[in-house]
């Protein structure tokens, strides 16, 4: 069975029984018979309703869980419909001015900032919600370092970097270490560090002190080699994942379904969300995506056992800098018209605030 299936492939009364089948199947969760669709309004009878079903379970397109039960759209089905079919809507304003005032009102810190944006599209789907957060800022090239005596024994360490970006650190300063020593350790660092990375120089640098080349006294040397044991000793960030609602996923449990079967793709599911390294991946591919992305069961190898969707979108600063991205994961009866434009909302007010508060 093909990945896909062409709408052309369908008539006009197809389409219509096909689109009713997955509408309600999404809103409910359960199979749908053709009674059931018989009583919804169509013109058709139950035994022309169950005909053109029999034809698009042929096609793979609607499956039947149990003999007697009614059709469910199978994985080619639901993408066949999300990509020729679903009907989006827009986000209205009132829900607009309440997630722009949710995400507001998160704090200050970029990591209260993507809480509350996870914690929002959990609420949406019925699943959990997923935010990349930017990358560390890589190490760049220093152009100039200095040293400050500080009355408490500390010294503070100013690095400008290259790109412009000032970062301050303390260290404690070693016994005997005078004004002087601290204005010869800067004007040393500055002249063997400029246009060059700290981890790149480390090395010439301590060979130099080591070898007695180096023009300093002992306390600057000294200083110097406790600045860079203790800069290269800090662990290398790595990119944070925030995941929530994951409870909200038991909630999709249904008493009429095998709750066995739920369990043991819920199961699967919560191992899939363990495996962060995997879901970094997921999501970097998506960065790269002009908008949302919907990866449908199988479609992604990652949730291939949990039966899952996600719907995915990158975020970006005002200049178009993509910084992240984030999304939901669910079951795969999402409902798409709707998750899939507050994602993509919920990415674009991100990133505005994320804007705004640097």
């Amino acid at each position: 069975m093909p990945a896909t299936f062409p709408l052309s492939e369908l008539d006009a009364r197809a389409r219509d029984i096909f689109g009713a089948v997955v509408s309600a199947y999404l809103e409910t969760g359960q199979p749908v018979g053709s009674k059931a669709l018989a009583m919804s309004g169509t013109a058709l009878s139950p035994a022309s309703i169950r005909s053109v079903m029999a034809d698009l379970t042929r096609m793979g397109l609607l499956q039947s869980p149990h003999i007697s039960a009614g059709r469910q759209p199978t994985q080619v089905g639901l993408r066949l419909y999300v990509d020729g079919l679903l009907e989006i809507g827009d986000v209205s304003k009132d829900e607009r001015r309440r997630l722009e005032a949710q995400i507001a009102a998160s704090g200050q810190e970029p990591d209260q900032i993507f809480g509350e944006a996870s914690a929002l599209l959990a609420g949406l789907a019925g699943g959990a919600g997923l935010v990349l957060a930017p990358e560390p800022a890589r190490e760049s090239a220093l152009n100039h370092v200095e040293f400050v005596g500080l009355d408490d024994g500390r010294t503070l360490v100013i690095m400008v970097h290259e790109d412009g970006r000032v970062e301050n650190r303390l260290m404690p300063r070693p016994n005997g270490v005078l004004s002087a020593s601290l204005e010869r350790a800067g004007n040393f660092l500055s002249a063997r560090l400029r246009g060059r990375q700290l981890s790149e120089a480390r090395a010439d640098i301590l060979a130099e002190i080591e070898q007695g080349r180096a023009a300093i006294d002992i306390a600057a040397g000294s200083l110097i080699k406790q600045g860079l044991a203790a800069w290269s000793d800090e662990p290398a960030q790595s990119r944070k994942l925030i995941v929530r609602g994951q409870a909200r996923l038991l909630d999709n449990l249904d008493a009429r379904t095998n709750v066995g079967d739920d369990l043991e793709r819920i199961r699967s599911l919560f191992e899939d969300l363990e495996r962060k390294e995997e879901l970094i991946s997921l999501l970097d591919q998506t960065e790269h995506a002009d908008g949302v992305r919907i990866f449908i069961g199988t479609e992604n190898p990652m949730f291939s056992l949990s039966s899952s969707s996600v719907v995915i979108a990158p975020y970006r600063d005002q200049a178009g800098t993509l910084l992240g991205a984030l999304g939901v994961i669910g079951p795969t009866r999402l409902n798409y018209g709707r998750v899939i434009p507050m994602v993509d909302l919920t990415a674009k007010l991100v990133g505005e605030t994320l804007t705004r508060r640097r």
